[in-house]
């Protein structure tokens, strides 16, 4: 049943439809009276902008009612089920059946690209002459970029089972401690009646998103880490009679600033910490717990990985550099 995007109240349908699909009327919040989804009338690439931009309407669109059928307010049903109640219940099942495929298919997708593109940003980390000079790609390159694929692949599944191992416990522990409040139940929020374990590795996905489009513009397009003279840059301390300043604006410099390692450890974290508070609807801190408890999956992973993905200690160095938050 999809939500509203606005209270999280469960909403019969979003939307219905007349005549054709461009002919609708969006369905208003019985409890907040607000429009309950505007985002079915909105493109992709305004999806995309606001899912970078890590707006919490967007996310609940995605995950709970992307794909939902609209109320249809002409034309005949054609399963002849919806004559009685059981009937109306055995559609909502088998509806329900095939959301849930669709959206294991959707993470299937989503894995197949993203984990793709993290490879190839991750290989253009490690080997930056030969992504500079693509003229230089020879065999063994296919052979390293293919490792580096599968260290990306095993990465994930180890981050992914460990945020899911954890989002169990979690979601076990704030169940067990709602349940034993002496004061009047609260009321179950729209988010945790349609919770469902495949929602994780979704909003994980979506999640990166933010990442990945911020390390392949790095990829793409790197930033000078030299003047035009050939001198880095550097904050000229003259400007601040504090030392303190001066050495808290240090860290900006080019020589000691690692944007792909901020990128990809910082602000990963932040917006996968985001996703999970949407999908889990927890406190903040069991929201941290979680991806920490992913976050160490991770590293073990990666500690056993970072030779045979690296090729020498060095390159393995450096892997394991990125791995760990």
């Amino acid at each position: 049943m999809p939500i509203c995007i606005t209270c999280t109240h469960p909403i019969s349908h979003l939307y219905t439809v007349y005549e054709s699909a461009y002919n609708l009327r969006l369905e208003q919040c019985s409890k907040c009276l607000k429009f309950a989804d505007p985002y079915v009338e909105h493109d992709s690439l305004t999806l995309l902008l606001d899912l970078i931009l890590l707006k919490r309407e967007v996310y609940r669109h995605l995950i709970y009612n992307r794909g939902t059928e609209p109320r249809k307010a002409l034309g005949k049903s054609k399963t002849g089920l919806e004559g009685s109640q059981e009937g109306e219940h055995k559609l909502a099942a088998t509806n329900n059946r095939q959301r849930e495929k669709d959206r294991w298919w959707l993470i299937l997708k989503l894995a197949c690209g993203l984990i793709t593109v993290d490879a190839f940003i991750r290989w253009a980390q490690l080997n930056p002459q030969i992504s500079a000079d693509v003229s230089r790609w020879t065999v063994e390159t296919n052979i390293v970029f293919l490792r580096i694929l599968i260290g990306c692949l095993i990465e994930t599944f180890a981050f992914h089972g460990g945020v899911m191992f954890a989002s169990y416990f979690v979601l076990a522990l704030s169940d067990f401690f709602r349940s034993r409040r002496k004061t009047s139940p609260v009321e179950i929020s729209g988010v945790r009646q349609q919770f469902k374990f495949s929602l994780v590795p979704l909003t994980i996905f979506y999640s990166s998103l933010t990442k990945l489009f911020l390390l392949f513009l790095l990829t793409i397009w790197r930033p000078s880490a030299s003047k035009p003279g050939g001198s880095p840059y550097y904050w000229d301390p003259s400007y601040y009679s504090s030392s303190l300043v001066t050495r808290a604006l240090e860290i900006w410099d080019e020589d000691k600033l690692d944007r792909e390692w901020v990128v990809r450890n910082v602000l990963g974290g932040m917006a996968t910490g985001f996703g999970l508070r949407v999908v889990l609807d927890c406190h903040p801190v069991f929201t941290t717990i979680v991806i920490l408890v992913g976050w160490l999956a991770k590293t073990v992973v990666a500690g056993f990985l970072k030779n045979w993905v690296g090729g020498d200690e060095h390159n393995g160095d450096k892997w394991m550099a990125y791995s760990i938050p």
